[in-house]
């Protein structure tokens, strides 16, 4: 590990608390000019790091930069397959996964990055990924004979998820719009995108990529004016530590759903998450959109919808629009 790396490994496990130059240099058995090098190169990048004299160093606890030492300080066991790979900027999170995958990279490889630059969600559209405000973040899975049929499960897992995770560190309660949005106040705060490929000769999937963007704050100035009615944030003003949390909740959520929970449990939960279920929505065909009525989630995590003409009909994938 890097100096930069072992200052910053010990100031997020000891966050707020002073350490003077000479004790940091003994810890780290690294020449207290190390120190003021590795001190300046982490206030490059952001990081609010106090200086007192007769005090030494410290690093701010209102500090919230995302980093791998950040949110493995936060990971419980139940992540112990959990490599984090962090990235100031990338195209598309998924993107870069999906070159590991191609590797060979084992599953529980996560990439972290504040920006992306070509973010994208379903049937292709753009996802805005602006610098410094959100988490978007990529999981390597590879399941053990799984049919790309029942492939649906890991996105709901990931918003059950992503709902606890929210709920954890904010306090406001976290709602699913089928399939793949999380919403607080009917405002969307995050996006999943699930990607895999399938082994032709198994006829089972080889990998998935499961990608998750949470807005944590709103940007500066403000959502473009196509998102403002409908885009939020987790938090309205800077939160100590609001990434790291944010990120490591996921993931001790997700992989405690994806290693032990039955899916019964999480389709429970799921559905009773549901901002959708009991309301007037579109059905987006590709005819042009169908007005229905939500009626119920199935186990496979299906919409029951119920169209005006009383037919029914179980979408496992497409959009919806709640009509006001």
């Amino acid at each position: 590990m890097r100096t930069r790396e072992k200052l910053l490994d010990f100031f997020e496990k000891n966050k707020g608390v002073y350490f003077s130059g000479e004790e940091l240099a003994a810890r780290l058995s690294i020449s207290r000019t190390a120190v003021w090098k590795a001190v300046n190169s982490l206030r490059k990048d952001g990081y609010e790091i106090d200086a007192v004299p007769n005090k030494g160093y410290c690093l701010s606890a209102d500090t919230d930069i995302l980093s791998s030492q950040g949110v493995e300080k936060y990971l419980e066991p139940v992540c112990s397959s959990i490599e984090i790979d962090i990235l100031p900027t990338v195209g598309s999170t998924n993107d870069y996964l999906r070159e590991k995958a191609l590797e060979g990279q084992k599953e529980g490889f996560t990439v972290l990055s504040g920006e992306q630059t070509g973010g994208r969600g379903r049937t292709g559209r753009s996802f805005y990924s602006p610098a410094d405000t959100g988490i978007y973040m990529s999981l390597l899975l590879r399941p053990e004979n799984c049919s790309p049929a029942v492939a649906v499960k890991f996105t709901t897992m990931a918003a059950v998820a992503a709902c606890r995770a929210i709920e954890m560190v904010s306090q406001k309660k976290a709602q699913i719009k089928w399939v793949n949005d999380v919403y607080i106040e009917d405002k969307k705060v995050c996006g999943i995108l699930t990607e895999g490929a399938v082994s032709l000769e198994k006829g089972s999937l080889e990998y998935v990529i499961l990608g998750v963007g949470i807005n944590v704050y709103p940007p500066r100035g403000g959502f473009p004016r196509e998102l403002e009615k409908t885009a939020g944030a987790v938090f309205q003003e800077k939160k100590s530590d609001g990434k790291n949390r944010l990120a490591a909740g996921f993931l001790n959520a997700f992989m405690e759903l994806y290693r032990g929970k039955t899916e019964q449990d999480h389709v429970r939960e799921y559905r009773d998450r549901s901002l959708v279920l009991g309301k007037d929505i579109q059905v987006l065909l590709p005819e042009g959109p169908r007005k229905a009525k939500a009626v119920d989630i199935d186990q496979d995590c299906r919409l029951e919808v119920e169209y005006e003409d009383g037919s029914r009909e179980k979408l496992a994938a497409g959009e919806i629009r709640i009509l006001i």
